[in-house]
């Protein structure tokens, strides 16, 4: 840390957009894979329940082993076709071997991941905070993106996340204990009572779990002070979109809309701005 301090800041947000660029090059593998493999786990344990023969060795890659490839014509995926965001470029989004198109999305995760890391670096310095912060970024963007595509928050990124607030809260690094421990506890239990009061008054479910989960970590991470602002925040972003996309006619009134990623992007401006998003919202 002392290191980084001393760097010219030019050199120092460099080296954090090339880290940022190669750490949203490994979510997108995350955001790919991890579904994947809960998915596998689930059918196998219910299968087990229910005392049924064993699937047929399919289990997909792990998160950390197996070779990326393209999923058209299966080639592995050359080391110098992998560099973020460049290697897509210089490939105009398609396969080297057969053509087929590549996602646009790579390469948004990888500068999204690489310009918000620097954006943390920028606010919190080489610092405890702003180590803290990156590792709080690069998993709201990876369990965003499987909400986005599943409408699913795994407990494997909600849950350590959480602890991880908590146990930085230890020593005050955001806020103090108490403050962490009921920001946990009330983050939980708000949206908890909402969902069963929203499914009592119309008998459907308006969310999931794992945003309770989600918005327990950020009350861990932040306090129980930021709660209204990132739930209401959260909701109003989330209310305009969803009303855009109706209104475009892209999804019906009964699509469910991940809200995973609005609390997400809450919890982020508040990691970044502290006390200056809650004050403006709040007055607001």
């Amino acid at each position: 840390m002392a290191y980084l301090a001393d760097l010219h800041p030019a050199a120092l947000y460099g080296l954090t957009l090339a880290l940022g660029l190669l750490v949203g090059s490994f979510l997108n593998v995350v955001i790919l894979r991890l579904p994947s493999r809960l998915f596998h786990e689930w059918r196998c344990q219910c299968r087990e329940l229910l005392e049924l023969d064993a699937e047929a060795n399919d289990t997909p890659a792990g998160i950390a082993s197996g070779r990326s490839r393209c999923p058209a014509c299966g080639h592995g995926i050359r080391p110098y076709d992998n560099i973020p965001v460049i290697s897509w470029l210089i490939l105009r989004g398609r396969c080297r071997d057969c053509g087929a198109g590549i996602s646009p999305r790579y390469p948004i995760v990888e500068l999204l991941t690489g310009l918000l890391s620097v954006a943390v670096v920028a606010a919190l310095g080489p610092t405890p905070a702003g180590l803290a912060g990156l590792a709080f970024t690069w998993a709201l963007i990876a369990g965003s993106g499987i909400d986005l595509d599943h409408k699913l928050l795994p407990d494997q990124i909600t849950l350590p996340l959480l602890w991880l607030g908590l146990l930085l809260n230890i020593d005050g690094l955001f806020i103090d204990l108490g403050s962490a421990v009921i920001g946990a506890a009330a983050g939980y239990l708000v949206l908890w009572a909402v969902f069963h009061l929203f499914r009592l008054a119309t008998g459907k479910e308006g969310m999931g779990y794992g945003d309770f989960k989600l918005l327990a970590a950020i009350g861990a991470w932040f306090g129980w002070q930021v709660l209204p602002t990132v739930i209401l925040l959260a909701s109003a972003v989330g209310a305009v979109i969803g009303l855009v996309l109706i209104a475009v006619r892209r999804m019906g009134r009964e699509v469910p809309i991940a809200f995973g990623p609005f609390l997400a992007a809450a919890g982020w401006l508040v990691l970044v701005f502290g006390d200056r998003v809650v004050n403006f919202w709040m007055a607001f």
